[in-house]
């Protein structure tokens, strides 16, 4: 049998539209010889639909999608699917996340159900589905096909030490001898998770002895990027097809002839890029009420790799750089910001502030009166390019891309209403120092400065006041990140990060402080890309009124019992 593996990027609720990319690729799958074609997971609404599947009028047009399809697919082609479906019984969520194998004219749908249902970081899918009966395999002209859904395949990790479920779907299929174990995904990109991914199923054909196939969505839905990369392995767990990454794709693969091929190559930093840029132009084309991108230019690093970003994802006619000076701004913050402009090949208008920034401390100085100058009187600056940016955006119909980077915005280095302004924050699960890494990866790949090599040599500086450097307020980001990445991703606490790195402890406990006082920043913030396992936003509830005492708690847990 001839599988074909459709990556495609649908649109949350655009039925029409998934509906047509279904049928198209479907076509396509035909033509190519395969008999049987499989989609991702939730293909018909776009993955996560989220409270759209509250909306009992969202779900009966899911229905109806579902029928208007079955009569629409090429005849002599079987169709896998992911789609909700209403639960029959009185009792349980309403719904059940859903493969389906459907085939021209056929009399009714198979269906299988998903078993395990996410509930951690961004998935929430226990809200709205009732978990799946015990697994049981689909028989489809003369195959076995082992069919389930995400995350059924991810309660196996090997050397875990926690199983989130009870139940094992990819055991329980294996128990009825399938051909083909076979995977429908929507499962998100997070720097380095394709390899667990990949170990994840090679473990799995191996263990059972049967090929494996995955088919995972592709494209960027608000925050959640999806990178595709859909697989087929064979029953000795080598790879012997793989989709594209971060673009849509169809895998066809001879199940009787399986052979062994090389395994695509992958790059930590080429993925990081390729998700930031996928993640802009699908947020910029999906929503489609946007005329251009608009970028602030400070002449530092985290603009210049935004604006550069958006540049790739959109196209230069597409975007708009604007630089506003204040009398604090350095003349390389001007001239830093036209070069980058000059080399990106966008529009770019210089818009001085200096005479808002006047206003407001006309305005205030009443107010202000017997006060020294402090961060109120410096975040007037930030706040008044924040003003001009939105009206910008407003008066021309721009999406405004937000430019803090994640260090700075999990200790709170940011400007509410002022560079926090924006639709979609780009880099807001980037730490610092993988910013520079990024602007020397687009620099390498263009073969030239994209980026001025000024704005990469310089410290880094908000500029607002006299010969300001971040390092007056925070550590050097090398420290810095390394502390975030080891609380807010690898959820260490203070006694375990000054252990294993030798920071200093009140180093620590500052820094762990700010996060933790920050957290109504990041409430306002935009939504950001998410390119890491715990990112700010949907997948990190921390609460912002709470008085956790961690330096209490670990002394307590230091102390040992009467």
């Amino acid at each position: 049998m001839t599988l074909a593996l459709a990556q495609i990027n649908p649109t949350v609720g655009d039925l029409d539209g998934n509906c047509q990319r279904i049928v198209s690729y479907t076509e396509q799958a035909a033509e190519a010889g395969a008999d049987l074609v499989a989609f991702p997971e939730l293909c018909l609404t776009g993955y996560p639909p989220q409270d759209l599947l509250s909306n009992p009028l969202f779900i009966e047009a899911v229905q109806e999608a579902i029928a208007e399809l079955a009569s629409t697919i090429p005849a002599g082609i079987g169709v896998i699917v992911g789609a909700p479906l209403p639960n029959p019984d009185p009792e349980g969520r309403p719904l059940y996340n859903t493969a389906l194998l459907l085939e021209r004219d056929a009399s009714e749908a198979t269906v299988r159900s998903k078993a395990l249902l996410p509930t951690y970081d961004v998935f929430d899918e226990d809200r709205h589905f009732e978990p799946g009966p015990e697994a049981q395999v689909v028989s489809w002209r003369g195959m076995r096909i082992g069919l389930h859904v995400c995350e059924d395949m991810w309660n196996c990790l090997p050397d875990h030490p926690h199983r989130r479920y009870t139940r094992d779907p990819v055991s329980e299929l294996a128990a009825h001898d399938p051909d083909l174990l076979l995977n429908i995904s929507a499962s998100p990109f997070s720097m380095g998770k394709a390899n667990e991914r990949e170990d994840l199923m090679m473990g799995a054909a191996t263990q059972h002895n049967v090929p494996f196939a995955f088919v995972n969505q592709v494209g960027a839905n608000t925050e959640i990027v999806f990178d595709g990369d859909s697989r087929v392995y064979t029953a000795s767990g080598e790879c012997a097809a793989a989709g594209a990454r971060f673009k849509e794709d169809l895998v066809v693969a001879d199940l009787d002839a399986l052979a062994p091929m090389a395994p695509p190559v992958r790059n930590d930093i080429a993925d990081l890029h390729d998700a930031l840029v996928l993640g802009i132009r699908d947020y910029y084309e999906k929503t489609g009420i946007f005329e251009k991108a608009l970028v602030g230019l400070s002449g530092g690093i985290d603009s210049a790799v935004t604006c550069a970003l958006a540049t790739e994802a959109l196209g230069p006619d597409r975007v708009l750089g604007v630089t506003m000076p204040s009398e604090i701004s350095s003349e390389g913050s001007i001239t830093d910001s036209e070069q980058l402009a000059k080399n990106l090949g966008i529009e770019f208008q210089e818009i001085p502030i200096a005479p808002a920034v006047d206003a407001f401390d006309s305005m205030l100085a009443d107010a202000f009166r017997g006060t020294e100058p402090g961060v109120a009187e410096e975040n007037i600056q930030s706040r008044s390019r924040g003003i001009t940016l939105m009206a910008l955006s407003n008066k021309f119909g721009h999406l405004l891309l937000s430019t803090g980077n994640k260090s700075e915005m999990a200790v709170g280095y940011v400007t509410l209403y002022g560079d926090t302004n924006g639709g979609v924050a780009v880099l807001s699960d980037v730490l610092k120092t993988k910013v520079y890494e990024l602007a020397d990866y687009i620099n390498a790949e263009a073969g030239t400065d994209r980026i001025p090599q000024n704005t990469i040599d310089k410290p880094p500086s908000a500029e607002l006041r006299p010969d300001q450097e971040d390092t007056d307020s925070l550590p050097e980001y090398t420290v810095l990140d390394t502390i975030l990445t080891r609380y807010i991703e690898e959820m260490q606490e203070a006694g375990t990060i000054i252990a294993e790195t030798g920071y200093d402890p009140e180093l620590v406990h500052q820094v762990l402080r700010m996060i933790d006082q920050n957290e109504y920043k990041r409430r306002q913030a935009p939504p950001g890309i998410r390119v890491t396992d715990k990112a700010f936003g949907m997948g990190r509830r921390i609460p912002i009124v709470m008085n956790w005492d961690r330096e209490a708690a670990q002394s307590a847990a230091r102390t040992p019992a009467a």
